[in-house]
């Protein structure tokens, strides 16, 4: 038996050591963007966590409150391409993943990429755009290629999708449908800034930092390198089922017509690897799965008519569930 651990041992080393750098380019990102978002942290980080967990990011808030922001912060801290598009009413599918142009020359059809082949991908007021176009969306964020023509073309990795919307403006807007909804890793909302850090803002303007000078921290090679790293990051079999006990615990509550599905069960997973090679750990511990599980779940989550004239939120159903769940302790 001595041979065996002496094996596993500096591969135990290597793992700590790995997850150790993971965690200080993580946070040298979140530094670097923190100069743009002022008091910001924990929003931050989650749509690092996005990034590193290969999903896609919802951001939902009132105007001016950093959305757009956040989302070109992120993209201009890393060497990567990046696109945005404003949606719009009139906006097509075709001007989200591109056309099949005839060439004259060639006779023959070309195919022209649209803006969704970037690395990171801004769509701006997502809402704003008819569910035909929202639509176009679905194949790319899911399985990270455009099918036109019957002919498949793969996007560049990384990729990130960051979508913003409006709660407030529902005039000539068109809600997200809950199959969508669940393509994303993460639903979170910026909010206002505190009192200090407005401060900081008003006194920074227009001298400030400003996301056309924010310096580049990270490549694009870097960033895929991390994410390899993060999906190998080590699950105990306790934790396994510490996930599986949550999001099942979601599809019995009386509060709630639909609960979380595998995929948001596997995005949970993704993303707890993620926020413990953050905190510089090669495992996973039950925390990292509470901390997530409300920006994860919350918007795969469909409540009953009674729940909603209550005015119970899917985000107090989860921290129910949260509470009154047993967490593993460390075997």
């Amino acid at each position: 038996m001595q041979p065996v651990q002496s094996t596993q041992q500096p591969v135990q080393q290597q793992s700590a050591q790995l997850a150790g750098q993971f965690a200080q380019r993580f946070q040298l990102l979140a530094t670097n963007i923190e100069r743009i978002i002022r008091g910001k942290h924990e929003a931050i980080e989650l749509a690092l966590t996005c990034l590193f967990a290969e999903g896609h990011l919802l951001i939902e808030d009132v105007p001016g409150t950093g959305k757009t922001t956040l989302a070109r912060s992120v993209a201009a801290s890393v060497d990567a391409e990046w696109r945005r598009i404003q949606f719009t009413p009139d906006l097509l599918p075709s001007d989200i993943t591109g056309v099949s142009i005839f060439n004259q020359a060639h006779q023959k059809f070309e195919f022209h990429h649209g803006p969704v082949f970037a690395n990171i991908v801004l769509a701006d007021e997502i809402n704003r755009a008819s569910p035909k176009t929202q639509a176009a969306l679905l194949e790319v964020m899911e399985e990270r290629r455009v099918t036109v023509d019957a002919e498949p073309h793969p996007v560049p990795r990384p990729f990130l999708v960051v979508a913003t919307q409006n709660p407030v403006d529902m005039d000539g807007t068109y809600p997200l449908p809950e199959a969508q909804l669940d393509r994303f890793l993460m639903k979170i909302s910026v909010g206002y800034p505190d009192h200090v850090s407005e401060v900081e803002v008003l006194k920074g303007m227009p001298t400030g930092p400003q996301v056309e000078r924010l310096p580049v921290v990270a490549r694009a090679s870097d960033v895929a390198g991390m994410i390899d790293f993060a999906s190998r990051i080590h699950v105990a079999d306790q934790v396994y089922d510490y996930i599986v006990a949550v999001c099942g615990a979601t599809r019995t509550s009386p509060h709630l017509r639909l609960g979380a599905s595998p995929r948001g069960s596997l995005a949970l997973l993704r993303a707890a690897r993620v926020k413990a090679a953050a905190a510089g750990r090669h495992y996973v511990v039950p925390e990292d799965v509470k901390a997530l599980a409300v920006p994860v779940l919350g918007h795969r989550l469909i409540r009953t008519p009674e729940a909603e004239l209550r005015d119970v939120t899917a985000e107090a159903v989860l921290g129910e569930i949260l509470a009154g769940m047993p967490v593993p302790q460390a075997a």
